[in-house]
């Protein structure tokens, strides 16, 4: 199994719970997840702010993002596998982005529903 390189947005709550479901999904360690958000963290392979912007993968050595890099992501985890293989079909694949585009227009909302539940979760 060829191994994966994910980019996610640490410093979103929403990203981060995602990456930790996924995280545990992941149980072959086959992905590694890196944390643009983090400094510390790996160099980027492209323009930072396009990484926030979108989710994005390295799959075989080639740069996906959107419903793309997530499909990259399940094809791995043995529990999505048949939903990332499903994204293969071009039709399939138009339909995830298109709801991967309408989640991005909302996401701004969303974000702050989290981060609300963060700190009452906290405080």
């Amino acid at each position: 199994m060829a191994m994966l390189t994910v980019w996610y947005d640490g410093g979103c709550p929403l990203c981060r719970r995602e990456i930790a479901l996924m995280q545990r999904l992941d149980r072959d360690r086959a992905i590694l997840f890196v944390d643009v958000a983090d400094p510390a963290g790996a160099s980027c392979p492209i323009d930072r702010a396009d990484l926030l912007a979108r989710f994005h993968a390295r799959e075989n050595g080639v740069m996906v993002s959107g419903a793309a890099a997530f499909a990259a992501m399940w094809r791995v985890i043995p529990r999505l596998r048949l939903l990332g293989l499903a994204a293969r079909v071009p039709w399939v694949l138009a339909m995830m982005e298109g709801a991967y585009v309408t989640f991005l227009k909302i996401r701004p909302h969303l974000q702050r529903v989290a981060r609300r539940l963060d700190r009452e979760r906290v405080g």
